[in-house]
């Protein structure tokens, strides 16, 4: 079977141990990341199962109509750049695995490392440094302060439990079930949203995006927190109401930030606002890149492609095509 893989900057793919799961099917792998329909039409003209790293590439209609081989999208986590319901029509499975019992721990110790450089400042420290400045100013402890968990699933509560760890306060705001699942890990619940965000000294950003979840931060969410606190998103841009973060930033509330998330992607444009403040810490969306992580995700996209290959799809989004076959 054809195989093609997008947007593995780096060639990481081939060198895992789990690269060996494709022996058998031709394999083509591009290290760049385009965008133009025409470009990836010509790409992918003869690929049978197409391989995304997350959502690194938008796979929309007028792509798909021009796939004719093209029979499997395999991939990992949601998949908001895909559409669908023209996968349907096409006849194009899409096999994903939710992962919804195991944590990526790589985006939790990145959040982690955000958190630990805003509070301390440690690009601004060693900015200054390196220009020959000794000390730019006084950072933050963490131990006893209040780390607001939004979000409490899979990374969620790996994060809460590193504040424990460092004598925070962690203070949990959730759907209903997660806000039992924290109170049942020992975890302190908000009274409401509002207090949440007012008296968090952290806000950690941690859910899917989804329909229900897009903008769910809004400005006066942001523009509670205290001004010395810190918004961290490590999830997605598409959590918070378009131009809130920027807006709240400027104006004080909260007082810093740390994203590794932008609502586009990838982000080359270094006048971007968040880029362009020195009490924003950014990161090129980093949380899952780890070695670890990717022989983790990509053992069951390529299981996806080799169950495909023997006729039986598993972790199938898009089952109506399933019946349309039978």
């Amino acid at each position: 079977m054809k195989v093609t893989i997008l947007d593995d900057y780096f060639d990481t793919l081939r060198t895992l141990p789990c690269f060996a799961r494709l022996a058998g099917h031709e394999v083509e792998i591009w290290n760049d990341h385009v965008q133009d329909v025409d470009t990836l039409a010509e790409r992918l003209r003869n690929t049978e199962a197409l391989v995304l790293i997350r959502e690194r590439t938008q796979i929309g209609a007028p792509l798909l109509e021009r796939l004719d081989r093209l029979r499997l999208i395999s991939q990992r986590s949601v998949y908001p750049h895909i559409d669908i319901a023209a996968c349907t029509r096409r006849g194009v499975i899409v096999s994903s695995n939710l992962h919804a019992g195991t944590p990526s721990y790589a985006t939790a110790e990145l959040t982690w490392a955000l958190i630990l450089a805003a509070a301390r400042r440690l690009p601004q420290q060693v900015k200054a440094l390196r220009r020959g400045v000794w000390q730019t100013g006084v950072g933050d402890t963490l131990r006893g302060k209040t780390l607001g968990i939004h979000g409490y699933g899979r990374i969620g509560t790996v994060v809460a439990g590193y504040g424990r760890a460092f004598g925070m306060r962690v203070l949990v705001w959730a759907r209903s079930s997660s806000l039992e699942l924290a109170r049942r890990d020992g975890h302190e619940v908000a009274t409401g949203r509002a207090t949440f965000y007012a008296e968090s000294d952290i806000v950690s950003l941690h859910m899917r995006l989804v329909d229900a979840t897009r903008g769910i931060v809004t400005a006066d969410d942001l523009g509670a927190m205290k001004p010395g606190a810190i918004f961290v998103n490590t999830s997605r841009a598409q959590l918070v109401a378009p131009e809130a973060l920027v807006t709240a930033l400027r104006a004080g509330r909260p007082g810093l930030a740390a994203v590794d998330v932008y609502e586009t992607e990838p982000l080359r444009d270094p006048s971007h606002p968040l880029l362009q403040m020195p009490n924003v810490i950014c990161t090129p969306h980093i949380g899952y890149v780890t070695r670890e992580e990717y022989e983790l995700q990509f053992s069951d996209i390529f299981d996806q492609i080799v169950a495909y290959a023997a006729g039986k799809p598993i972790n199938v989004v898009n089952p109506e095509v399933l019946e349309k076959r039978h």
